[in-house]
This record gives C-alpha cells, sequence and structure tokens, in this order.
C-alpha cells in the first residue's frame, strides 16, 4: 500500500497551473508560495516589478490569514467552533466566517448535501486530517456513527454572532469551499487596488483579471493519471475554473484508490470518477462556484452532471471517467487545446 497527495515534480504544477513564459515576457511578474495545503502562485501583467511585487505580497498574506482561520485539524477559528459544537455550546463567530458559513449552506442545500462542509468527522475518519496522511479504514463503529447523524450545516441556530449546533456530529470542513473563496477574495483586493491583468492560482482553482497582454491568459489542466498537462484552456476576465479529483488528496490499499472525497451518503470515498473541471462565468462568486460546483458531479457522477452544473449557473464541464474516457460540453470542447487526447471524447448532454 502507499500514500500520495499529488503528483511531483515540475510538470505537476505545469499541469496542475499556469504555461506561463516569464523570461520571454519582461512585464510579467510571478510570485509563489504553499497555502491550503498546497502550491499558489500570483501572476500580475503590466506593472513595474516593484508594484507588482507589492500586491502579490498583500494576496498572499491575507491567503496565510484564510489557511490559518480555516484550518480543519489545527487550532483554528473552524476548529474553535467544532469543539464548541460537539460540547453543545455556542460560539461566537466574526462577520467574515458567518458569511462563508451562510454561503457554504446555500450551495449545500443546491447540491442536495452532496457538497456538505458539517461531514469533518467523517473526513478525518478517513485519515484526511492530517499533513501526512497513510492509509486507513475507519472503525466500523464510529463510522456508523458519524453517518447515522446525518450532520448538514441547517443545523446550526443563529442569534446574532452566535451560533450553536443541535447536532454534535457537525464538524466543519471548508476542504471543498476555502480555495474558491479565497479566489474571489484576491480578485475583489486586486481589483479594488486597480490590478487589472492578474491570474490567481490555488492549487489548480484559477481565477483571470484582464489579460496577458493582448491575449488572454492560459492555464493547464491537469492529467489525473500522468505528470502533465492533458489540455489547455483561454480564460477571459473573471472567469474561473476549478477542479475536483482524486489525484490530489489519496491513497491507495489493495489495489484501490481512496480520495479525500467522502460521499457524505455513504460515508466512503467518491468512485467512479477520475476528475471533474467546470468553467464559471464572471461573476462575484465565480471561484467559489467553481469549486464546490465539482463536488456533487465527481460523486454523483456523469448523469447528473448537467442537472447540477445548471443549478450553479454553469455551462462548461469536463469530467474524466474511471476509465480514462472523457465527457465533455460543446462550448468548452471548442475552447480546449488538446495536449493528451483521450481514448474516447463524448459529448456531455
Amino acid at each position: 500500500m502507499r500514500a500520495a497527495r499529488r503528483f511531483g515534480g515540475r510538470y505537476a504544477w505545469l499541469a496542475a497551473g499556469l504555461l506561463l513564459s516569464a523570461c520571454s515576457q519582461p512585464q510579467l511578474y510571478t510570485q509563489e508560495s504553499y497555502v491550503f495545503g498546497t502550491r499558489v502562485q500570483i501572476s500580475i501583467y503590466g506593472l513595474e516589478p516593484d508594484v507588482a511585487a507589492k500586491h502579490a505580497n498583500a494576496v498572499l498574506k491575507e491567503l496565510d490569514r484564510l489557511h490559518v482561520k480555516l484550518h480543519a485539524w489545527q487550532p483554528s477559528e473552524v476548529t474553535r467552533l467544532n469543539q464548541a459544537f460537539a460540547r453543545g455550546e455556542p460560539a461566537l463567530v466574526d462577520i467574515e466566517l458567518a458569511q462563508m458559513i451562510q454561503q457554504a449552506a446555500n450551495y449545500a442545500q443546491r447540491s442536495d448535501q452532496l457538497f456538505n462542509p458539517a461531514v469533518g468527522n467523517l473526513v478525518q475518519l478517513w485519515g484526511f486530517h492530517q499533513d501526512q496522511f497513510a492509509p486507513v479504514t475507519p472503525d466500523p463503529a464510529a463510522l456508523q456513527a458519524a453517518l447515522a447523524a446525518q450532520p448538514s450545516l441547517d443545523d446550526l441556530t443563529w442569534n446574532g454572532a452566535s451560533v450553536s449546533s443541535s447536532n454534535p456530529q457537525l464538524a466543519i470542513d471548508f476542504g471543498g469551499f476555502a480555495k474558491g473563496w479565497a479566489l474571489d477574495h484576491s480578485a475583489n483586493y486586486l481589483r479594488k487596488a486597480r490590478v487589472m491583468n492578474a491570474l490567481v492560482n490555488i492549487g489548480g482553482n484559477v481565477i483571470a483579471l484582464g489579460k496577458k497582454g493582448g491575449e488572454p491568459w492560459v492555464v493547464g489542466l491537469q492529467h489525473p493519471r500522468l505528470p502533465e498537462a492533458m489540455a489547455t484552456l483561454p480564460l477571459y476576465d473573471g472567469e474561473a475554473i476549478g477542479t475536483t479529483g482524486d489525484y490530489q488528496r489519496f491513497f491507495e490499499m489493495n489495489g484501490r484508490r481512496y480520495s479525500h472525497v467522502i460521499d457524505p451518503r455513504s460515508g466512503q470515498p467518491a468512485q467512479g470518477v477520475q476528475a471533474v473541471t467546470v468553467l464559471s462565468p464572471s461573476h462575484a462568486d465565480a471561484g467559489t462556484v467553481s469549486d464546490v460546483a465539482t463536488k456533487p458531479m465527481f460523486i454523483q457522477g456523469v448523469p447528473s452532471a448537467l442537472r447540477y452544473a445548471q443549478r450553479f449557473g454553469i455551462k462548461d464541464v469536463l469530467m474524466v471517467s474511471a476509465n480514462g474516457d472523457v465527457y465533455i460540453t460543446e462550448q468548452l470542447q471548442q475552447r480546449l487545446t488538446w495536449l493528451k487526447p483521450p481514448p474516447h471524447l463524448y459529448r456531455l448532454r
């Protein structure tokens, strides 16, 4: 058995992120860091390096703050809430976190609770609440107790700035929400700072502002089984892409792959899909939607994908099935440039 988190080496970042050539673009400034357990890259075009560096540093500082605040297992505002819920006690919440929780609750309802950030205990039982995880199988009794409780954000009761839970098994985990929300937060800062041409990449979740010179920004889509990009895609102002895959945080045991995406109905890691990528059109929550919308599609599979896409206002979807076949909407297919064409390509209808 073996455990893995993501493909290593320089090709992993190429595929998860950007196809940029800073050496040939003197007006392109890039800065990288490691936040939310993944690699982050801020790219800014057309500004003097010292000005671009100031804004990139400001974005990365905010991402570090959110990482600490939202961490699911190290001491954070989220773990403080979860401990209070487990004790049956109310807890104070600041405005920012309250807005996140309420927005996530709305998306959970829209996804039929397949995106369910209240099932942190299930994620923990599968060993994914640690920086270095090893193959484990949950204790059956603990798994059954977590499933029987059916926690959701609808179990929360608000009283001004205080929140309580009627369900002690409710444990918030923003793993399927935080990166997208952070994209929108970063884009808002950059727009207010008059940084009009930028690209923010948080582990393959990407939002574009403006252009890279006279051309749209171009990003690569990670191949779920090879350490390279399978396709490239132009991104236009305000658009965001999000991907959920079984290759990001996973382990293998007895020849089977177990990913960190847990089906809240069964308590088991979702099976049947290698990756889902969606393109969210430009709007205030484009990053968050691109992150969240992939979760019900990944869990429920190809037959229900377009139903959930419609609920989230998405028209562009790409899905890689368990055998490597690709299902894609017509409009997205027209925008892609394939680098590694799939064995079979089907229209997603």
